[in-house]
């Protein structure tokens, strides 16, 4: 197959899949985009230099991967009329389009994967959940990690159903992370402490934690141990978070999220 990669729809999201694969070695012209903004088109070719067209049609022939980064509502509209060379891989990056609805739209000739990256992607430290249905091949499958890795890690699921916790936990995830940043610095600026100066200790706080776990050496529940000394101030606020029931929060809290995606999906497929 072509090392052509096109992306139908140039946001954010796609371009720093973009962005991550220049980085890694791919000519921008094997980079092809359709985005119909003409400001948006302009800023990719003064930027990355690929090529870019206003139709999806005019950039899926002869490529060897199709990833399909548009919203889910605009995506029945996106993949009208298309026609991707046979055995091409398609990689969604759309939230609650399922397998069956790509397949519906664009025929059972080519190699489906699912994914759900996360925001941080943007900084090239995101993680992405990938799905792929058995007895896709393992060049199609190489094609799709190919381009999530250019955005950080992956992980691969054995059920597409996966993805809604994928999406309750990584792609829902950062605002949990900015959430908690958030409390923390007002519950600082409560305690007395200047507003710049309480976002400042909040969030070095949070990244440099994020970095030991990200370190691999401990797991995270022997960091916590670690860090909170038996009748100190760390082990009053934790018995604090325990006791108002910080877990079972988040166990619900998640468990929403992913309901809420498997409805989108439901809703999604019911419009096909």
């Amino acid at each position: 197959m072509s090392d052509v990669i096109a992306f139908i729809g140039g946001g954010n999201m796609a371009t720093s899949l973009i962005g991550g694969l220049i980085a890694a070695g791919h000519a921008p012209g094997s980079l092809h985009v359709a985005e119909p903004d003409a400001t948006r088109a302009q800023a990719l070719r003064d930027r990355l230099g690929v090529r870019v067209a206003p139709s999806a049609a005019e950039i899926v022939t002869g490529a060897g991967t199709l990833v399909l980064a548009v919203k889910p509502q605009q995506m029945g509209e996106a993949l009208r009329g298309l026609k991707p060379d046979a055995g091409a891989c398609v990689v969604s990056i759309a939230a609650g389009i399922r397998l069956d609805f790509l397949r519906a739209a664009l025929g059972p000739t080519l190699h489906y994967v699912r994914s759900m990256p996360n925001t941080p992607a943007l900084y090239g430290c995101g993680i992405s959940g990938l799905y792929a249905e058995p007895g896709t091949p393992e060049s199609a499958r190489q094609r799709a990690e190919t381009v999530l890795r250019a955005a950080g890690q992956t992980v691969w699921l054995n059920h597409e159903a996966e993805l809604d916790a994928v999406t309750a936990v990584s792609g829902s995830g950062p605002a949990y992370f900015f959430l908690l940043v958030e409390a923390m610095r007002e519950a600082g600026v409560a305690l007395g402490l200047a507003p710049a100066t309480a976002a400042q200790l909040a969030a070095r706080t949070c990244i440099g934690a994020a970095r030991m776990i990200e370190a691999g050496t401990t797991d995270v529940a022997e960091l916590r141990v670690q860090v909170t000394s038996k009748g100190g101030t760390t082990q009053a606020a934790l018995e604090h978070l325990e006791s108002a029931g910080l877990r079972p929060m988040f166990r619900e809290a998640l468990a929403a999220a992913a309901r809420r995606s498997k409805e989108l999906g439901d809703q999604l497929g019911s419009a096909q």
